[in-house]
């Protein structure tokens, strides 16, 4: 193990013991090292506790029980290595352990994907309600699906009804493909190289869903090291963020169906968006578990502005 840290590894491992020891020496490490929280955990105590655990092959509610366990040589290893990763190359821990969670499902992750972290699993959740009769939702296009988390997520929470899938990038589709397997939903969710709208002429969906590039010049100028490690296809979208969103708001009225809608993510570029187009009701849809910048427009109001 290459010490990138200047840190006698082999004292320190000499000296740690039980489960607890080393969740709480890589917290330490971690606020040290002043990294960034943001893809799964928001502090270091969590973030250390998820990574020993992972290595450990435990799972996160494991029994407060175990915490006193002590590891044997090779786990310490193991542990200390995956802890060090974490803190000398600042990359998000889900790209360490190639898992990432979303709408309570595990997923396949690396760098050709954004780590999943969307408000909108919430709202697949809840079947999209209020705003649509889930038994009347057939067809659901997540546009910029990414790592498939989305797409995955709805056929989930509608069952039987069509999901498709579709991105520019070939990289992430095949990670998109490797999650259709792994939840073993290959007959409902197709994925879809496609830019925008480009692949999809003469499809119509009851719902689109998207959590497209929204990061603006300025933000991406100020973003840590563990965002810098995602594909920048994934985040950046010009100089007021809206360099996708644009072309989307002109083009989903011609793949809704009647009674369709349209919810897509914009984050911080949402006072963008409200500025360039102060005249559409874009109605902002809240979240009980946090997160913001998610709008929802109906395809009367596409067809009436756009």
């Amino acid at each position: 193990m290459k010490d990138y840290l200047n840190i006698d590894i082999i004292s320190v491992i000499n000296r740690l013991e039980t489960i607890n020891d080393f969740i709480r020496w890589g917290a330490s490490l971690f606020n040290q090292q002043k990294l960034y929280f943001g893809h799964g955990t928001d502090n270091a105590i969590d973030e250390a506790a998820y990574l020993v655990l992972h290595t450990l092959s435990l799972p996160n509610d494991i029994n407060a029980s175990f915490f006193s366990s002590r590891l044997l040589d090779e786990e310490k290893q193991e542990v200390m290595e995956i802890i060090f990763e974490r803190a000398s190359k600042k990359i998000p821990a889900a790209y360490l352990t190639n898992e990432s969670w979303f709408a309570g499902l595990p997923f396949y992750v690396d760098q050709r994907v954004l780590v999943p972290r969307s408000p909108i699993a919430e709202l697949i959740k809840q079947q999209f309600s209020p705003w649509v009769d889930a038994e009347q939702v057939h067809n659901i296009l997540d546009l910029c699906t990414g790592s498939g988390c989305i797409a995955i997520a709805c056929a989930y929470a509608f069952p039987y009804v069509e999901v498709d899938a579709a991105d520019i990038s070939s990289d992430a589709l095949e990670v998109t493909k490797k999650n259709i397997a792994k939840h073993k939903l290959q007959q409902y969710v197709s994925p879809i190289e496609s830019d925008l709208f480009s692949n999809l002429q003469g499809k119509s969906y009851d719902i689109i869903v998207s959590n497209p590039p929204y990061v603006d010049r300025e933000d991406m100028d100020d973003l840590p090291l563990e965002f810098l490690a995602e594909p920048r296809i994934g985040l950046a979208a010009g100089q007021n963020g809206l360099d996708l969103v644009i072309p989307m708001l002109e083009q989903a009225k011609q793949h809704l169906n009647d009674n369709g809608i349209l919810i897509v993510e914009v984050g911080n570029s949402d006072m963008a968006l409200q500025e360039s187009y102060s005249e559409v009701p874009f109605y902002w849809l809240e979240f009980e578990n946090g997160g913001h910048g998610v709008f929802l427009l109906t395809k009367e109001q596409l067809e009436e502005h756009f």
